[in-house]
């Protein structure tokens, strides 16, 4: 097997698919030390730059001095803090829902929740380009997997139509984390009504960035429907670590019983829940940090001017530029590493063959001057790298 293993590593790698851990020597932020490298880094996902920030590091501080380190069990046997419970209570209501559920990762909570929901004679209406952990929970769900091109509602509505499936569940990545764009909830809705379907949204991308304060998808669009679980990760906007679900509250307490990635696995630290209670804080106090992040959006999407690659149509702090081969976007990805800036470049299978693309990730933490930086060496390396 490890001669296999190394063969199809080495083709991995022929390919220019081969990726490699870069070592970060410094907190999370919009100019970081990587690889002994100072870089300004357009590569986290940190939307609010909120990893670093003091308050909640001060919090996260307090709470171990007063929790200790480690969960110690699961949340069924004695690994259920008081900073848990504040941490589900205060993130349940900052998205409106009656009640919320911890889980370690979103990969985590997307695996659990539709595995514990969904069966063998169930069916799941997925779009093609969800995110893979809401592709493998619908495989481990055993229910019939339906997938629908992407956000082409017409052929979801047929799939819908011809379902004879007891329990059925839509799942949608909410803001779509390679292209940038949004999922139509409100139609998406309308058609779960109309079909007698439930709603998982994964708002990964969308928490914290997206709604007044930002609530996430559901502030954006102004919807609520108990049809509606909802889930968002808390290692991004939020700046801290694990995820979270909410929706009604006999949902919630199904999961409690029957996901099997909520219960058979050790309650994350204490602390990470007392971090993001203070997170919330953040976000509901500090406005000004969600119009900088818009304005920075609105400024490079405005200012970049590509004749040879493409810009993605994002409203989102996600700004992904399509350059097509895996070679050509090494090579542009590598010209902005040479200049002191980090932009990601991905590939197949992360994205469809043939578009692999920069994925630009703006945060509050930027300035307007990193951002002309930016566009100044994308204009450049158009010139010198696309002739």
């Amino acid at each position: 097997m490890i001669e296999q293993l190394k063969s199809e590593l080495a083709e991995r790698a022929q390919a220019g698919l081969k990726r490699k851990r870069r070592l970060l020597q410094s907190p999370q932020a919009a100019h970081l030390v990587a690889d002994d490298q100072h870089l300004l880094s357009f590569a986290s996902n940190d939307y609010l730059g909120l990893a670093n920030h003091p308050d909640l590091i001060l919090a996260f501080q307090q709470a171990a001095q007063l929790a200790g380190v480690g969960g110690g069990a699961s949340h069924l046997i004695t690994g259920h803090h008081q900073f848990h419970h504040e941490a589900e209570q205060a993130l349940a209501g900052f998205v409106g829902s009656p009640s919320g559920l911890l889980f370690s990762t979103g990969y985590m909570a997307n695996m659990g929740v539709v595995a514990a929901l969904l069966g063998r004679n169930d069916a799941i209406f997925a779009d093609k380009l969800n995110h893979a952990s809401l592709n493998d929970a619908a495989v481990l769900s055993r229910a019939e997997l339906n997938r629908y091109a992407h956000q082409d509602l017409s052929q979801l509505e047929q799939m819908l139509a011809a379902s004879n499936a007891p329990r059925k569940l839509v799942i949608v990545d909410a803001v779509f984390s390679m292209d940038g764009d949004i999922a139509p909830v409100p139609e998406l809705l309308a058609l779960c009504e109309k079909y007698d379907a439930y709603f998982l949204l994964d708002d990964a991308h969308g928490f914290g960035v997206l709604g007044r304060q930002g609530r996430g998808i559901l502030s954006h669009f102004n919807v609520i429907s108990p049809r509606i679980i909802y889930m968002a990760t808390l290692g991004k906007a939020a700046g801290v670590a694990g995820a979270f679900v909410a929706g009604d509250e006999t949902i919630i307490e199904y999961l409690i019983q029957s996901a099997n990635t909520y219960i058979y696995t050790t309650a994350s630290p204490p602390a990470l829940a007392a971090a993001l209670v203070t997170a919330v804080n953040v976000m509901k106090k500090d406005e000004a940090r969600h119009q900088h992040l818009r304005d920075l959006i609105a400024y490079f999407k405005e200012n970049l001017s590509l004749k040879k690659w493409q810009l993605m149509p994002s409203d989102t702090a996600i700004q992904p530029i399509v350059v097509g081969s895996n070679e050509a976007t090494l090579g542009l990805s590598n010209y902005l590493l040479a200049l002191g800036v980090l932009v990601p470049a991905i590939r197949p299978p992360t994205v469809p063959k043939n578009t692999a693309r920069l994925r630009i990730s703006l945060s509050a933490a930027h300035t307007l001057d990193d951002v002309k930086l930016l566009i100044q060496h994308l204009h450049e390396a158009e010139q010198v790298l696309a002739t």
